[in-house]
């Protein structure tokens, strides 16, 4: 009778466990979107000023789709100028740490997952070769490598969910 009790309570707990995961999951999925829709706020903006071909609008339709890849050096552009007006680079357009972890906590990270994700972030840009001639493809490399490592994660908001949401915040 006491190895039942002992194995019931194990089984509990790895029931526990399991959906504390699982919660987590999804609450990262959750606030990954929020700040993907934050992030895509200004491309609008972006798209006008610079001049952005309908192939970057598609590449951020289809952002967090898991096994796509980029079609445009024009989309790390995109992403050089949303970054610009969100203020998350400094003058040398590279990620201002305090700044990109500031944003993901207003928009619904807790600490210690703003720091992952500057990290995340800072990881990309150091594993990608410098391109001095240019930074849009360099972006888009560091993007890139985000992108699988929150996929990694399985931390990446349902893409098709999303597009709906991010075409009416902009």
């Amino acid at each position: 009778m006491v190895l039942h009790r002992s194995s019931t309570m194990w089984a509990r707990l790895a029931l526990v466990v399991i959906a504390s995961l699982l919660i987590t999951v999804d609450s990262s999925q959750e606030i990954m979107k929020n700040l993907t829709i934050k992030f895509a706020k200004p491309l609008e903006d972006c798209k006008k000023e610079i001049d952005l071909p309908e192939s970057v609008i598609t590449d951020f339709k289809n952002f967090w789709k898991e096994g796509y890849e980029f079609t445009s050096r024009q989309t790390g552009c995109a992403i050089l100028c949303l970054s610009s007006k969100l203020e998350l680079l400094d003058q040398e357009l590279k990620l201002h740490h305090g700044k990109a972890q500031e944003f993901a906590m207003k928009h619904g990270a807790d600490e210690a997952m703003a720091k992952q994700l500057v990290d995340m972030i800072h990881s990309c840009v150091l594993s990608t070769p410098d391109d001095a001639n240019d930074e849009c493809s360099k972006a888009l490399k560091v993007v890139s490598c985000f992108k699988k490592k929150i996929h990694d994660l399985n931390w990446a908001p349902d893409a098709d969910l999303l597009v709906g949401e991010v075409l009416a915040e902009i």
